[in-house]
């Protein structure tokens, strides 16, 4: 169905105010974003959720029939919920990036807070092209589905591997195009040295992180397009949870390596969700039974790790800043 302009410019309107006063009012000095503060910013992102969920249900978003208002409702939440269950795998990258390349901890809120404002504008792109694809070409839905199988399968089977940031051929191009300096100066992404500008370390961070979003988001958006093809509900759950996506990071970081059965729910969820679109000719499974699915699914590999830790938990990579030496640029 064709949604109003007015609701997408209202909601973009209060996206771009809480994150000005997140980076303006909030957090305007650079720290170190301890436990109780991000778990604070975790429930009032979770919160800013489910009154939204609760603005579609009673109709506060014109346009929906009273009588497809819950079903929306639904949608939302169930879109909601997967979207912050994928994005685990974006918080174990974080980890891995920011322990790679030494970013202080009172930097990599504002690494976090510029690279998810540009996966907002690029997760729109891919759900506009995904949305549109799946009506044009209703063949798509069994692209989609094949892929979110395929990938939990691999998510599954390759749970243990490590990710090589130098390896990574943006950022190798970019190094080709400009130069890196190899020590950070504070919070700056670029510097003049001699009259010549430098990118700093803090902006490869940044570069990496926009690029993994860009991959995360092929297994994403397909997923929740799944779930609902309304273009305002994939797209509001996605932002919903992408926004608590930095605060959730400073919270649970500290102890990804106790969910280590998590991996395996992630997968599958995703297998799970693939199956659903590619039977859905065959029988629709119903939102509730969704919402269940994964509840479920993640919940009991939560439990299972707590229950069952992993024995010899290895450490985090060397943490190497880029190659060099530390008292010249390259």
């Amino acid at each position: 169905m064709q949604t109003h302009p007015g609701w997408w410019i209202g909601f973009a309107a209060f996206v771009l105010t809480m994150l000005a006063l997140d980076l303006g009012v909030f957090r305007r000095r650079a720290h170190s974003v301890h436990f109780r503060e991000a778990l604070t910013w975790v429930g009032v992102w979770v919160a800013l959720a489910m009154v939204f969920n609760a603005g579609i249900y009673l109709g506060w978003f014109g346009g929906y029939a009273a009588a497809e208002r819950g079903i929306k409702a639904k949608e939302f939440l169930a879109g909601y919920l997967l979207e912050e269950s994928l994005s685990v795998d974006n918080i174990f990258v974080f980890l891995m990036l920011f322990t790679y390349f030494k970013v202080s901890p009172a930097f990599q809120h504002k690494v976090l807070f510029w690279g998810i404002l540009g996966a907002l504008v690029m997760r729109a792109a891919f759900i506009f092209a995904g949305v549109e694809l799946i009506h044009r070409f209703s063949w798509m839905i069994y692209v989609f589905g094949g892929f979110l199988v395929i990938t939990g399968v691999k998510m599954a089977l390759s749970s243990e591997k490590q990710i090589d940031p130098e390896r990574n051929p943006v950022l190798r191009l970019f190094r080709r195009l400009m130069p890196v300096t190899d020590v950070y100066h504070e919070s700056r992404f670029f510097v003049r040295i001699d009259h010549r500008l430098f990118a700093t370390p803090l902006f490869v961070v940044l570069l990496l992180v926009e690029t993994t979003d860009v991959i995360f988001a092929f297994d994403s958006i397909p997923a929740v397009i799944a779930v609902t093809h309304d273009p305002f509900i994939v797209y509001t759950s996605n932002v919903f949870a992408i926004l608590g996506l930095r605060s959730l990071y400073f919270a649970v970081s500290g102890v990804m390596d106790l969910f280590h059965y998590l991996v395996y729910g992630l997968s599958l969820v995703l297998i799970f969700i693939g199956v659903k679109m590619l039977i859905a000719d065959v029988y629709k499974i119903p939102i509730e039974y969704s919402l269940l699915a994964i509840a479920v699914v993640l919940t009991a590999s939560i439990v299972a790790s707590l229950l069952r830790p992993r024995r010899g938990v290895p450490g985090m990579p060397a943490a190497v800043l880029p190659r060099g030496d530390p008292d010249r640029v390259n």
